[in-house]
């Protein structure tokens, strides 16, 4: 047993949302600094809890027990002993992972989007995780991986090397990247990230990251480094080294097991086989879910025995070895009432505690609405750097800011009375000024619009070197891309941050003028609210959230049912800092009819009904697909947003009520045509019994409708403008309308029972208008049969293959007015024309 002493970290563990980890060094649990995350060492044990917060009430807890593939059973059996610690003091809530190195979990990996590092040795041979700002550093890293990319420490030789594969070069104030030739695409791009990421972390981002073209190094300057570092580059390296592939086939046989000490001795008995109902569970019992050796998971009754819970880990890894599984099977161990999305997931059905029938609304009255407060205390943090590396916050952001803005590739002092208003047209600096232990601290922050020219964003990092020479190089660097502020940058501006999409905000230079503006408000504080301006048209809203906008007469201040009380008070504040007019509040469902004429028209939007409640009771999850072997494979990308969606790739993403298949614009053809294949055996293998007629809708890149789009968190309309298309954009006649959404959603391809509503046709190259670049004489396509259409042409979208002249011509509007109508006002205007 483990005395106080040692018991003492555990009872310290924080309960604030985010991510924990620590190492086992000499038996006891050692917190890892947040800027050592990612990284693990081969020798060692790791515990991760990841705490999320949840919209409504109550928090998801994680509790991850990672081995390394060097680490002493000794270390193994104290990481276990702290874990079940970890989960009496949480309360018996959470769920434990068991991870192997090099087998993880799709969730362990979403932690550390840019990858993990495996480096040698452990912490208790003198290792350190990280030592921020030493450049005495020679490690050679081996990057693997598309989806899930690791990196792992390599002899610092050329002998290390092989043709697939890239290698990161790390001399401390260099990072060479050199890319095998045969190397894919996706991996070139993590390492990128990852070399950044080390960059910035470890080096306060005062290191210089060079890419080498694998068999063209004597092209480069880098090519001497790389000698001084690895010797002569042989004639010869290594062959391509097939990738390790751990992606699960998705498993169609689930077992379940009653687990009893009744007799003093464990005793394990099958009980039933898929499909599972939940009423299996007894309470007063620990159940084993076998799902076919893929995985194995642990229920833990409420009124189960004291030992019984605290054996679960134990139960489940003997289970794998009496069963003869791989000693890397993923373990999932939950009590009662926190079962995992993939749990649930394995039954037939699943119901909730207190859910009402369908897909109606499942909180309480006023439930949504209370959301906790959290307050940092200056003090509380630098007593406790830990505290303050876990939650990326060094204070509170109460210290002094200075804001320049670009101008003329050179540094223009924005007046106080501005800050926190930021143009898409426009890059930014924003020096913080904070105190530790009466000694000053700097972070820099390089602000970058996304509709900034490329003069911009170099003038504004040429010009970041120039101010941390000015403060002899202390400022910590942090670049940020407009919509991806982190935390304390929105703390900074004390609930006042708005971004405009474009414009500048450069004195003398008007920004384009428009009728109406629409922002939309997330935050519940001043510590993390920002406001952020969208297309001013119905497709923009969302249920969930609060929306300004903006009219020459008024400002209206727009609640989504789903929003909270708190967001509401938030937004008022920022309508007030934005806009000094009158404001009218407008509740979702009572809009008068100038709310709807000031957005072009009422139109679809994302509020279907599920958003309402706190939790989907079956989570979304999405997959890369792949059955080049034969059976569908699939890799799940947890924790996803819309830069997971790969333009090389197929992605799955399954909601439950609806199969998505999202087409990337440059996606294997092979992958294309099995595509629906694939969808259907993925229902038909799926262990929870799932109808085989659910719906199963293949949709476009550059095209995704708002019923697909409106289950990531955040969703950039602009991110694939200009894309040229490789395959038809077919939709249902009739449009297609969600389950509980407000009309109609286009384009969309929907397919049921295997047979496409529309005949596949292909198109030209679309650019970001929506033009194909085919021009044709308005009487081939005005009220012509789909049959008798020219070779090509896509019927549903006639509109696309006119010229610009014709276009207004026929349809009364200009082609980017056009795209900027609702969905039910663009079909009106192509039915008058005769093009629909």
């Amino acid at each position: 047993m483990m005395n106080d002493r040692e018991k003492y970290s555990v009872k310290h563990v924080s309960r604030t949302p985010g991510l924990q980890i620590w190492t086992i060094n000499k038996m006891k649990m050692v917190s890892v600094p947040a800027r050592a995350f990612g990284n693990f060492f081969e020798g060692d044990c790791y515990i991760v809890l990841n705490i999320i917060k949840n919209k409504g009430s109550g928090e998801s807890l994680d509790v991850h027990y990672w081995i390394g593939s060097s680490s002493s059973p000794d270390e193994q059996g104290a990481a276990a002993i702290y874990v079940t610690q970890l989960d009496e003091y949480l309360g018996g809530s959470p769920v434990q992972y068991r991870e192997v190195q090099g087998f993880e979990s799709p969730k362990f990996r979403s932690y550390f989007k840019n990858g993990l590092i495996y480096k040698k040795g452990g912490v208790a041979s003198g290792f350190n995780h990280v030592d921020t700002n030493v450049y005495n550093i020679l490690r050679l890293l081996r990057v693997k991986g598309k989806k899930h990319v690791s990196a792992t420490e390599v002899e610092v030789s050329w002998n290390s090397f092989n043709n697939g594969d890239v290698f990161l070069l790390d001399m401390g104030k260099t990072i060479v990247q050199w890319n095998g030739p045969e190397s894919n695409k996706g991996e070139r791009l993590k390492a990128v990230l990852l070399a950044q990421d080390i960059r910035d972390r470890e080096r306060g981002g005062r290191a210089e990251i060079s890419v080498v073209e694998g068999g063209h190094e004597q092209e480069t300057p880098e090519l001497k480094l790389m000698m001084v570092a690895l010797g002569p580059k042989p004639n010869n390296l290594k062959k391509a080294v097939p990738d390790d592939t751990h992606d699960q086939v998705q498993a169609s046989g689930v077992k379940l097991y009653h687990v009893s000490d009744d007799s003093g001795n464990m005793v394990i008995k099958e009980v039933a086989m898929q499909p599972l109902t939940q009423d299996l569970l007894l309470s007063s019992d620990c159940f084993i879910v076998d799902h076919s050796g893929s995985s194995v998971m642990v229920w833990k009754g409420k009124k189960s025995s004291k030992e019984e819970r605290q054996k679960a880990m134990n139960t489940a890894v003997s289970f794998i070895k009496a069963k003869n599984y791989p000693s890397s099977t993923p373990v999932e161990v939950m009590s009662e009432g926190g079962e995992s999305a993939m749990f649930k997931q394995l039954f037939k059905s699943w119901k909730e505690k207190g859910q009402i029938k369908g897909l109606g609304t499942t909180h309480t009255v006023g439930k949504i609405a209370k959301v906790d407060q959290e307050k940092f205390d200056v003090m509380e943090l630098h007593a406790h750097p830990e505290l303050a590396a876990r939650q990326h916050m060094v204070d509170d952001g109460s210290g002094e800011v200075k804001v320049w803005r670009i101008e003329k590739l050179e540094l223009a002092e924005v007046k106080p009375s501005m800050h926190g208003q930021f143009y898409g047209g426009d890059c930014y600096l924003i020096l913080y000024t904070y105190q530790v232990s009466n000694r000053q601290q700097y972070i820099l922050y390089m602000w970058q619009g996304r509709h900034a020219t490329k003069d911009e964003i170099t003038a504004c990092a040429y010009q970041a070197v120039n101010v941390d020479n000015m403060y002899n190089g202390a400022p910590v660097q942090v670049r940020v891309v407009m919509g991806k502020e982190p935390r304390h940058f929105l703390a900074i501006f004390k609930g006042k941050l708005i971004i405009f999409e474009g414009g500048t905000g450069r004195p003398g230079v008007e920004s384009p003028k428009t009728s109406s503006s629409l922002f939309q408000v997330r935050g519940t504080t001043g510590m993390n609210t920002k406001a952020t301006e969208v297309p001013a048209r119905a497709s923009s809203l969302n249920s969930n959230d609060v929306f300004m906008l903006k009219t020459n007469q008024k400002c209206y201040l727009w609640y989504g049912k789903g929003c909270s009380g708190d967001e509401r008070m938030m937004a008022t504040e920022v309508c007030d800092t934005l806009f000094r007019q009158f404001k009218e509040v407008v509740m979702e469902g009572q809009e008068p009819s100038d709310f709807w004429i000031a957005l072009g028209g009422k139109g679809p939007y994302a509020s279907d009904s599920r958003l309402e409640r706190e939790e989907p009771l079956h989570s979304p999850r999405l997959f890369e697909c792949s059955n080049q072997t034969g059976k569908f494979r699939m890799t799940e990308i947890c924790d996803f947003e819309q830069s997971d969606l790969d333009e090389d790739d197929v992605m799955l993403l399954d909601t439950w009520e609806e199969i998505f298949l999202w087409i990337g614009i440059s996606a294997n053809e092979y992958e294309i045509k099995e595509s629906l294949n694939s969808a259907q055996e993925y229902l038909k293998t799926h262990p929870a019994g799932r109808d085989p007629d659910t719906p199963i809708i293949t949709i476009k890149q550059g095209s995704e409708p708002l019923t697909f789009t409106g289950w990531f968190n955040a969703w950039d309309p602009f991110k694939w403008s200009g894309l040229e298309r490789k395959s038809p954009a077919t939709m249902v006649d009739g449009g297609y309308t969600a389950p509980g959404g407000p009309g109609s959603s286009a384009p969309v391809y929907k397919m049921h029972g295997g047979v496409p509503t529309s005949p596949s046709t292909s198109r030209g190259p679309v650019s970001s208008a929506g033009f194909t670049g085919r021009q044709l004489d308005p009487k081939v396509l005005i009220n012509t049969p789909a049959s008798e259409l020219p070779e090509g042409v896509d019927p549903s979208q006639r509109e696309d293959y006119l010229s610009d002249v014709d276009f207004e011509n026929l349809l009364g509007v200009t082609r980017s007015e056009f795209l900027g109508l609702p969905r039910w006002r663009q079909i009106q205007l192509k039915k008058n024309a005769g093009l629909f």
